[in-house]
């Protein structure tokens, strides 16, 4: 019997932690697709309590003013991740890590979902290939 794949973003899925959030721009690293630029902080899972890929998205305030036109890339980049996302946790349960994503845009003109698509598929086949190496270091 095949394992049914869940395309849905939970509230729990989010990243909502002040101290995460933090933590995560001060120790994470960045990967650049523009025009995304990923903060990830990849560590060892110790518990089982919360989720193993917990994702946060933002545009710039300085590229776009007005809250709608911001609210709507979020909402782009939220729906291309709920899509996408499955890879990155089936790889995060074998490897046994816990992964931390924040994806801000910061291209200068409002993106169609097709252009968002594609930007978010490679950032994860990114993350994919970042998750694998530091799983092979660690054996």
């Amino acid at each position: 019997m095949e394992k049914q794949i869940s395309y849905t973003l939970k509230k729990e899925d989010r990243l909502k932690s002040r101290k995460t959030i933090e933590l995560l721009f001060k120790n994470g690293k960045t990967v650049n697709i523009f025009p995304l630029r990923i903060f990830y902080l990849l560590t060892p899972d110790t518990t089982s309590e919360q989720n193993k890929l917990q994702a946060g998205f933002s545009a710039s305030t300085k590229n776009f003013k007005k809250a709608i036109d911001r609210n709507r890339i979020k909402r782009l980049l939220r729906e291309s991740y709920r899509l996408q996302k499955h890879s990155l946790t089936e790889q995060l349960e074998i490897s046994d890590k816990r992964l931390s994503i924040f994806f801000v845009f910061n291209g200068n003109e409002l993106p169609d979902y097709k252009i968002v698509y594609e930007k978010m598929q490679s950032s994860i086949k990114r993350l994919q290939k970042i998750i694998n190496e530091s799983g092979v270091a660690n054996i």
